[in-house]
């Protein structure tokens, strides 16, 4: 914000802001999302102090334990009113993706509305954030590479829709017609450029450019290191005028984190831990234990893209042994904690479980994935996890209750997660030395996916014993 502080709609907008940010400060998370929509009601197109900071505070949510949308709130949420269609389909699916970080389908919602309603400032930060976290997902969607690419070109974008151009064609490298969407958009780029240069620099029109390089710099996928120093620099003066705002603090924390170099990452998790101690907030806490899972977790893929280069050497091979267990060690301690802090967040029970299955407790683990399991978004998981507890400690008649009671509660067939919970239904049946049942659960698994495991090698097998006896 300017010395002289907001005027006109701003003013407005303004007041509700600081209401927000004064409800988060306290945990009172729902009533500030509340109030941050109605400034954004009045200032759609505000990034710096509407939208990002709303973001932020939903992470800070999540971190805390916060629930997602129910299915009422996801029907309103997602239907418009008469007369007001963009904004209200904007600010619906940003309620609930403040409500549900991760769920990039309220980012795409939400990306549609503001270019629908003419946001561009909103609309660009909103795309360069679900492009990082598509960019950063497991499996990146080409579907949503293409839908940045439209969305970025309809605010004049070329650079970047060039650039989500790229990564679908990166994908999908046969595919012709996006091969010329490519060299269209190049084209496309030239000529806006030449017009940029006629005109002056074209991010002059752009309002709050300083805001807007910051955001960039915190959360475009063109994260240079001086951009990011910026953040920081910029991070550690915003909390020297407001010591000891919770915002602010996680704000430091996350822009250090952002360099994946232990010297800041180390500062992030000491100035957490600090704070944690002095506030008596064990989220602060919870954010420094990511951190440094994070940071182990960067040394362990080090660690062992070192190793597939020098498969053979001892001393490489030991170095990521160690670490793995770092890894191991330092996750399990982590969500010990979280249950103990956060004694109603089923996800960080699920978490810890997976923990002390990993490590072989498994009379530790059941009870916990059978909490996690009232979750929805791991009731199957938690079950199938809960069957190989049974699995592993040989009580395989249970391991098979479980089983089938997974297989049947899952709508799905013949993803990753059926197939998983039918082939260790199947090792359950072999172990129990019921082969007819076994072999009839392998075959179909081969059939669906000839790759999948070793499925086609127990399929010979257990045929071979049929035909021995």
């Amino acid at each position: 914000m300017a010395e002289q502080g907001p005027t006109g709609e701003m003013t407005k907008a303004w007041a509700f802001f600081e209401k927000a940010r004064r409800a988060a400060d306290t945990n009172n998370f729902d009533y500030a999302i509340d109030m941050f929509l109605e400034g954004l009601r009045i200032v759609p197109d505000e990034v710096a102090d509407g939208h990002a900071k709303l973001r932020a505070m939903a992470l800070q949510r999540k971190e805390k334990g916060g629930k997602g949308p129910t299915m009422m709130e996801k029907v309103k949420a997602l239907r418009p009113r008469h007369g007001q269609e963009a904004i209200d389909q904007l600010l619906g699916a940003e309620y609930l993706f403040t409500k549900e970080p991760d769920h990039l389908p309220y980012a795409e919602s939400m990306l549609k509305a503001a270019v629908e309603g003419d946001y561009k400032q909103t609309a660009m930060w909103i795309a360069d954030l679900l492009f990082q976290l598509n960019n950063n997902s497991g499996k990146p969607s080409v579907r949503t590479y293409i839908f940045l690419k439209d969305s970025y070109s309809a605010i004049g974008q070329f650079d970047r829709a060039l650039a989500a151009c790229q990564y679908a064609v990166k994908l999908h490298p046969q595919d012709g017609d996006l091969a010329d969407e490519f060299r269209r958009l190049s084209a496309e780029l030239t000529v806006s450029r030449g017009k940029y240069d006629q005109e002056g620099d074209f991010r002059n029109s752009i309002k709050n450019r300083e805001v807007q390089e910051k955001l960039q710099s915190q959360e475009n996928v063109i994260k240079t290191e001086d951009y990011r120093l910026k953040a920081i620099e910029d991070a550690r003066e915003e909390l020297a005028e407001e010591p000891g705002v919770a915002g602010h603090i996680f704000n430091l924390a996350q822009v250090l984190s952002d360099m994946e170099e232990d010297k800041f990452e180390n500062e992030a998790i000491a100035l957490l831990e600090k704070t944690s101690v002095e506030k008596k907030d064990f989220s602060f806490q919870d954010r420094a234990g990511q951190i440094r899972i994070r940071q182990i977790g960067r040394k362990f893929r080090q660690a062992k893209d070192a190793l597939e280069v020098k498969p053979g050497d001892a001393a490489l091979k030991a170095a990521v042994e160690q670490v793995e267990k770092q890894l191991s060690e330092t996750r399990r301690e982590h969500y010990r904690l979280c249950v103990i802090n956060y004694p109603t967040d089923l996800r960080a029970k699920y978490e810890y479980a997976s923990c002390l299955l990993q490590n072989k407790q498994y009379d530790e683990a059941i009870p916990m994935f059978q909490d996690a399991s009232r979750d929805p978004r791991h009731k199957i998981s938690a079950s199938g996890k809960i069957g190989l507890c049974f699995y592993l400690k040989g009580w395989y008649a249970d391991a098979i209750d479980v089983f089938n009671q997974a297989i049947e509660a899952y709508e799905l067939t013949d993803d990753n997660i059926a197939k998983d919970l039918r082939y260790n239904l199947g090792r359950a049946f072999e172990a129990k030395g019921d082969t007819e049942q076994a072999l009839d659960i392998y075959r179909k698994i081969a059939q669906l996916d000839f790759g999948y495991k070793d499925v086609r090698q127990r399929v010979d097998a257990l045929r071979k014993k049929q035909q021995g006896s």
